[in-house]
């Protein structure tokens, strides 16, 4: 898990802005993928709207992508959709917000912006690239946001491994490993989620 600073001190989120909390979830657009992964996103969209925090993602209305926007806004959550107007065909329409860009790298820019946490669930090549991408941005100071990876059966364990064998071989260091928060349960990773706090002055 992250190692959050404890004690007394000042939300670093978007609360203090009268805002909800902003969770970024990247995940599947596949609809092939079992059903258990449809069912993980809604359990996740349901978690994040019971805490009274705002959704941002993909913006399409397809599988887990689709799941988690229609779980977060029928538990109550307001839910802000980014997507690639290649993808207009397919955005969810019945987002708050939704949010049309002409590129994909504006789509991941804007999301970004929009988050205060971002939680990874499974998926494939365009999850992962989401995935370097925020943990890399993380790593060289653009964002000190919550980053949390939701893997209830081993579906990254692969990718985990092989980042802890070229962590031993000098290429990633310790305090890269430590950014992510690796959960296997949604309570666990919304839990992980949560605003941050920083000393007070």
């Amino acid at each position: 898990m992250l190692n959050d600073q404890q004690g007394t001190g000042r939300l670093l989120d978007a609360t203090l802005e009268g805002r909800p909390h902003s969770v970024c979830v990247y995940c599947s657009a596949s609809t092939v993928v079992p059903r258990q992964y449809l069912t993980l996103a809604a359990e996740a969209g349901t978690g994040i709207a019971r805490q009274g925090w705002q959704l941002v993602s993909g913006g399409e209305n397809v599988a887990m992508m689709g799941a988690i926007a229609r779980a977060a806004r029928d538990a109550g959550a307001r839910t802000v959709g980014v997507v690639q107007r290649a993808l207009i065909d397919r955005a969810d329409a019945d987002a708050d917000e939704l949010l049309v860009t002409e590129t994909m790298q504006e789509r991941k820019a804007l999301m970004e912006a929009r988050a205060d946490a971002f939680l990874v669930l499974p998926g494939g090549i365009g999850t992962c690239e989401e995935l370097f991408t925020t943990w890399t941005a993380r790593m060289v100071a653009l964002h000190a946001k919550p980053f949390v990876v939701l893997d209830p059966d081993g579906h990254y364990i692969g990718l985990l491994d092989w980042i802890r064998d070229i962590h031993a071989r000098g290429f990633v260091s310790a305090h890269a490993l430590a950014a992510v928060a690796r959960t296997s349960t949604v309570d666990e990773a919304v839990a992980a989620c949560a605003p941050r706090l920083t000393p007070s002055a």
